[in-house]
């Protein structure tokens, strides 16, 4: 089952559970993603999220900021 189908607060609830995943983010919002990453903060998950060459280096930044070292960024 692919994460990517999973909605914006499902991901949220299970990143905020303590749950870690990869997710394919490339039809993500950048809002949507550090709202992921804000939560997987919160609980100290371990979430990676991939497909984001299309995202602006300001968006990263947001995202990373969200995740305070919870959260792997990849191409």
């Amino acid at each position: 089952m692919s994460l990517a189908h999973k909605t914006t607060d499902d991901l949220v609830r299970i990143a905020a559970a303590g749950g870690g995943f990869i997710l394919t983010a490339s039809h993500k919002t950048t809002d949507d993603l550090v709202r992921i990453a804000a939560a997987a903060k919160m609980s100290g998950a371990k979430v990676t999220l991939t497909g984001l060459n299309h995202k602006t280096t300001d968006d990263l930044v947001r995202i990373g900021a969200a995740g305070k070292g919870c959260v792997v960024l990849e191409g």
